[in-house]
């Protein structure tokens, strides 16, 4: 019991002296929208079901950045086909927590939910994950590269890799 309260002991006591220094600061950071383009190479993996499904699409993203760790975005994509299935629209809201590398460089991670519907069907619904990096190529633009699950169902897996870029406002 000793050995795990003297590190939390330890942790609590840096927030607490890294926030009361914070509290003295003004905010120096002004929350800085963005918006992106993507191909989106999606796949539908049908469980129980022989073979899988895959595509290209459009994605599009807007977000706003808080600071230089954390922004909220959301994702809005369509298109392509493959044999009988399509996809008709994705959109979903996801909480992006970043940490830069480099000045340039940045890798990070997305958690949020996410629709998806797919050849007219009802819409599904789920919580997705994914993460990526982005790479500043211009002060307020970068290209940008992810791997997000956005559907875990029962009965198939939707999944996407994209690249594409961004514009920072």
């Amino acid at each position: 019991m000793t050995r795990l309260a003297i590190p939390v002991v330890a942790a609590a006591c840096l927030f607490a002296a890294t926030a009361a220094q914070a509290q003295g600061r003004p905010m120096m950071y002004q929350p800085s929208p963005y918006v992106g383009a993507d191909a989106l190479f999606w796949q539908l993996d049908p469980e129980g079901r022989g073979g899988d499904f895959d595509s290209t699409g459009l994605r599009l993203r807007a977000g706003v950045a808080f600071n230089d760790y954390f922004a909220l975005e959301g994702h809005l994509g369509t298109g392509g086909s493959d044999g009988p299935v399509d996809l008709d629209y994705l959109a979903g809201g996801y909480a992006k927590g970043m940490l830069p590398v480099t000045p340039q460089l940045r890798i990070f991670g997305l958690l949020g939910a996410t629709e998806v519907e797919l050849d007219g069907d009802d819409d599904e619904s789920d919580l997705s994950y994914g993460g990526g990096a982005s790479y500043a190529v211009m002060p307020n633009l970068s290209v940008d590269a992810d791997y997000m699950r956005y559907l875990e169902e029962a009965r198939f897996d939707f999944d996407a890799v994209s690249v594409g870029a961004t514009y920072h406002f």
